[in-house]
């Protein structure tokens, strides 16, 4: 069993940043694969970020230059740092693990508004 809880939502203008935390408990030696979704509202829930065990990222097109994916081993946290926000990147964000026996978790989300 993974347990994931996201914070570091909240509202900000274009152009700007946030940093999305997500708090791993659990199982943490069974996860292969970490990452961020989101889904915006009428919309289906996309991939934005992944990162391996072996700290290998991966971003969606629309993201890429603008967030960075990180771990913090130490501290059993997964970073997501958005810059550069757009209107368009406005949505829950969840975080997200799969184990090497393809169990998937995720966590409750977190909001991001973007508006001026």
């Amino acid at each position: 069993q993974v347990q994931l809880v996201e914070s570091g939502g909240g509202l900000v203008q274009p152009g700007g940043s946030l940093r999305l935390s997500c708090a791993i408990s659990g199982s943490l030696s069974s996860i292969s694969l970490m990452g961020w979704y989101r889904q915006a509202p009428g919309k289906q829930r996309e991939l934005v970020a992944t990162i391996t065990s072996g700290g290998i990222p991966n971003y969606e097109d629309s993201v890429k230059g603008r967030f960075t994916i990180s771990t913090d081993n130490t501290k059993n946290t997964l970073y997501l740092q958005m810059n550069s926000l757009k209107l368009a990147d406005a949505a829950v964000y969840y975080c997200h693990s799969r184990t090497w026996f393809d169990h998937d978790y995720w966590g409750q989300g977190t909001q991001v508004t973007v508006s001026s």
